[in-house]
C-alpha cells in the first residue's frame, strides 16, 4: 500500500484555518491580491501568495478598537508574515457593524 502525501496548504487555507480557530468567526474571507502587486518591487512577480486582503466579522472584535484588531490579527498571522507575507490588509468588525463588503 502507497502512502499518499498531501500538499503543504496553500497561504490562504492557512490564515483561514488560523483565524477560524482564534475568532470564531461569524464571517470571514481570505482574499488573494499578489496579482495586482506584480513588479511592485524585484521580487514580487504576481504568482505567489503575497498579499492578502482579510475580511473578518468576530464576536472578539467587539467593544476593541480598530488598531487592537489590526494587532490582535497581526500576531495570529506573525509565522505567516515572517514566512514571507509581504502584506496584510484587514478589515476586522465585530457582528451589527457596518461594513463595506
Amino acid at each position: 500500500m502507497s502512502k499518499s502525501i498531501s500538499p503543504t496548504p496553500s497561504v490562504r487555507a492557512r490564515i483561514e484555518t488560523t483565524l477560524f480557530e482564534a475568532l470564531k468567526p461569524a464571517r470571514l474571507e481570505v482574499i488573494d491580491e499578489s496579482h495586482h502587486h506584480a513588479g511592485h518591487q524585484p521580487n514580487i512577480t504576481g504568482t505567489g501568495e503575497t498579499h492578502m486582503r482579510v475580511r473578518v466579522v468576530s464576536e472578539r472584535f467587539a467593544g476593541v478598537g480598530r488598531v487592537e484588531r489590526h494587532r490582535l490579527v497581526n500576531a495570529l498571522l506573525k509565522p505567516e508574515l515572517d514566512a514571507g507575507l509581504h502584506a496584510l490588509a484587514i478589515e476586522a468588525a465585530a457582528p451589527g457593524e457596518t461594513t463595506r463588503w
